[in-house]
């Protein structure tokens, strides 16, 4: 039997290698998009799992690349069954005097990026899964960060219009870690942890076991998932 395929955007590194190492053990063929970072330790690591996995560069701000991507997946000796929009960019900025170059590399990527390849995985797929990684800072007013907030607020709502408009056949949903790996100073990283009601980060698991559940569950579309440890209460 034809393993099914699971393409992973972002998959070298952090969340998105998380996810590709969780589908690779349930059993699905791995594409790993990649930018720049090679995913190929991640590669050999799947491999030693027993799954296929296909390295796929293409910068996703640029459509074009986006459509050979979708080329060489249609290629692949495996249907395309899930789709996990993992890359993103967090630029800092000042909602002030943030350059509209400035906003739009972020725009291009976390939001355009995610809609053009669910359009073009909802070509290739019969049946399947389209999981958006959001951010509990989608609903937060994080002055750092306007592009990256603004662009996962977007990112939930083009999450429900596309589940309605796929809909019997593809499930589309997301899923918005809090604190999960470190991207800032240690003291402000620690600062931040002391303040979640749980008072700790996510393992890893706990984030990747949100995507088993989508998998198991064929009844949930249009959701955001949130596994945060209580920041969103803050």
């Amino acid at each position: 039997m034809t393993r099914p395929l699971a393409l992973v955007t972002g998959a070298a590194h952090r969340l998105g290698k998380a996810f590709a190492l969780t589908l690779a053990q349930r059993g699905f063929a791995i594409g790993l998009h990649y930018h720049s970072t090679s995913p190929d330790a991640t590669v050999q690591v799947i491999r030693e799992l027993g799954a296929p996995a296909y390295p796929l560069q293409a910068d996703l701000t640029d459509p074009a690349q986006i459509e050979r991507l979708f080329a060489d997946i249609a290629a692949l000796p495996h249907p395309l069954a899930v789709l996990v929009n993992s890359a993103a960019a967090m630029s800092r900025a000042d909602i002030r005097t943030i350059t509209p170059d400035e906003w739009s590399a972020v725009m291009d990527l976390n939001l355009r990026a995610p809609l053009v390849c669910s359009q073009r995985a909802a070509q290739l797929m019969d049946s399947g899964l389209i999981v958006n990684l959001s951010d509990v800072g989608a609903h937060k007013t994080w002055s750092g960060y306007p592009a990256y907030v603004v662009s996962k607020a977007a990112l939930e709502v083009q999450t429900r219009l596309l589940a309605r408009a796929l809909a019997p056949k593809i499930r589309v949903n997301a899923i918005a870690p809090g604190l999960v790996l470190p991207n800032l100073p240690p003291e402000e990283w620690e600062r931040l942890t002391q303040r979640i009601p749980l008072r700790r980060t996510a393992e890893l698991v706990e984030i990747t076991s949100a995507l088993e559940f989508l998998l198991d569950n064929p009844y949930v579309t249009a959701q955001t998932l949130t596994i945060d440890g209580g920041y969103s209460l803050l």
